[in-house]
């Protein structure tokens, strides 16, 4: 099977100083910091497709440009690869949380699905990668991920998974995102489950 990944950074980027989507940030700190959401999912993104590239493992970022585009044009997007005979596309939408909580989560649409077998992967590797934090799961149904109507889960018609990287209005979260060292090993660990699912060819 040849699986193309798709690549959904969340929300609106930076254009001119200027961030594109209301809300969607963490408070500025006392010492002052500040994440601004889609900013970080593009980063995460970004690192993601440069190491898929040097595995030569085919992705699509979903949206390259720093505006915020729709929930329903992501859709679109997505479901322009329906019928394609030679690539099976997954969908990875890449956020950051909020809620005053901490740790990772992994959400899927509801009912057993092939996406909740992705998400399984994905969890698996985000655990082993952060054995120091929370993984916020729901094993209810035999399975790790949460389950929820997410527009970009439920209208989509291929596999989609949607992880949240910890959370933004929470102080050491919050830091933690903004780093360096958080930003690479969570762009590793998305790196690490696609490469789990092509080695092992997994859907």
């Amino acid at each position: 099977m040849k699986y193309l990944w798709l690549l959904d950074n969340g929300h609106g980027g930076i254009i001119n100083g200027e961030y594109q989507t209301s809300g969607k940030r963490s408070p500025l700190w006392d010492n002052g910091t500040q994440l601004f959401e889609g900013e970080f999912n593009r980063d995460i993104v970004r690192r993601i497709a440069k190491r898929l590239t040097e595995l030569s493992i085919r992705f699509e970022i979903l949206v390259p440009e720093k505006q915020d585009v729709s929930l329903s044009s992501r859709v679109v997007r997505v479901n322009a690869y329906k019928g394609l005979k030679e690539v099976y596309p997954i969908l990875v939408s890449v956020h950051g949380n909020a809620g005053g909580g901490t740790g990772f989560e992994i959400w899927t649409s509801k009912g057993q699905t092939k996406s909740d077998k992705i998400a399984t992967v994905f969890h698996s590797n985000a655990t082993k990668e952060f054995p120091e934090k929370i993984m916020r799961s729901d094993f209810s149904d035999g399975d790790p991920d949460k389950e929820s109507q997410f527009y970009i889960l439920k209208k989509t018609f291929c596999p989609a998974i949607l992880t949240e990287n910890f959370f933004m209005d929470t102080y050491v979260d919050c830091q933690f995102m903004l780093s360096e060292e958080g930003r690479r090993r969570i762009a590793q660990f998305h790196v690490d489950a696609i490469w789990e699912i092509e080695r092992n060819d997994l859907i």
